[in-house]
């Protein structure tokens, strides 16, 4: 119920913590996974299946790469608790309080236990963003003129640019190059894909492995955010700690996949480098021209018999 007296919140600004922009990606990824496999009988020789393995690898790759960078789960953490409710006022209730930090902003969340309390619906979901300097400053401020509950409006402010915990300067200038380092590894990735293509192996490994150094390395740019001194987050005398997120450790996997890879794929061009081609189907095509190569040499050298043999 709306009053004159406490603050009011009548709708949440961000319905789920997934941007859509994950959910289109997600489906070109499964559309295109499924056009690989349909052609996939169209494809001559022994070595299709290998073929669609590696296609689907890199498509998996590319689609982490990308995906990671709208998701909102690189670092969370959530705390139940008996907490205020609304400013200004001593009513409490049990809600459940969590922080989802991603590359281009934090949400945060309250979720009431049960969530029906106090003749209202307590499931709030809400986003600041820091894309920009001053972008998490103007959210916090609507936030504060819209009357969010006491409890968003707490964790929000330890992200402030004004807080003295410094959370606001360290996590932007860590996911700002973290995010940076993630779009150059998607370059990477596409160049890797270009020469895989071309008789250029190697250097397609090099990209590849290019890729996975990338990755491990933005990764390492969010992580140093964590060695910072931060301030706790106190709901009472349960304190909101947080932990690495999915988008963290599939990060972390995709670029571990990427670096065997590259080391498998460089061993066997240093150890084998036929078999690499062969699998890579620029071997068949060699074959084909040496055979035809001979065949021409042979119909040759059987005209020169045959002129010989005229003249004689």
């Amino acid at each position: 119920m709306q009053t004159n007296v406490f603050p009011f919140y009548s709708l949440w600004r961000t319905p789920f913590l997934f941007d859509t922009r994950v959910v289109e990606i997600v489906i070109i990824c499964l559309v295109t996974a499924a056009t690989f496999i349909i052609i996939l009988p169209g494809i001559r020789g022994k070595l299709r299946s290998f073929w669609l393995v590696r296609m689907l690898t890199s498509l998996f790759i590319g689609a982490v790469i990308i995906a990671v960078n709208f998701t909102r789960d690189w670092e969370v953490g959530s705390v139940s608790t008996k907490t205020v409710y609304k400013s200004f006022s001593n009513t409490m209730v049990n809600a459940s309080i969590g922080l989802w930090v991603g590359l281009r902003g934090v949400n945060i969340t309250l979720a009431g236990d049960p969530v029906h309390q106090l003749n209202e619906t307590i499931n709030y979901n809400e986003r600041f963003s820091w894309e920009s300097r001053i972008q998490y400053d103007i959210d916090y401020q609507e936030g504060l003129e819209r009357g969010l509950p006491s409890p968003i409006l707490y964790v929000a402010e330890k992200f402030n640019s004004k807080s003295p915990c410094s959370l606001h300067q360290q996590y932007c200038v860590s996911t700002y190059y973290s995010s940076a380092i993630m779009w150059a590894a998607f370059c990477s990735w596409i160049l890797s894909n270009v020469l895989f293509c071309m008789p250029f192996l190697v250097y397609g490994i090099y990209m590849l492995f290019a890729t996975a150094v990338c990755i491990i390395l933005s990764l390492i740019s969010f992580a140093t955010v964590r060695q910072a001194p931060e301030c706790s987050i106190h709901f009472g005398t349960t304190i909101l700690r947080t932990r690495f997120g999915l988008s963290f450790w599939l990060s972390f996997a995709t670029g571990l996949l990427s670096l065997v890879l590259s080391i498998i794929l460089l061993t066997i061009h240093i150890v084998r480098p036929n078999i690499l081609r062969r699998l890579f189907g620029f071997k068949d095509n060699e074959d084909l021209c040496n055979n035809s190569n001979k065949e021409d040499d042979s119909v040759t050298d059987e005209n020169k018999e045959g002129t010989v043999t005229q003249i004689l």
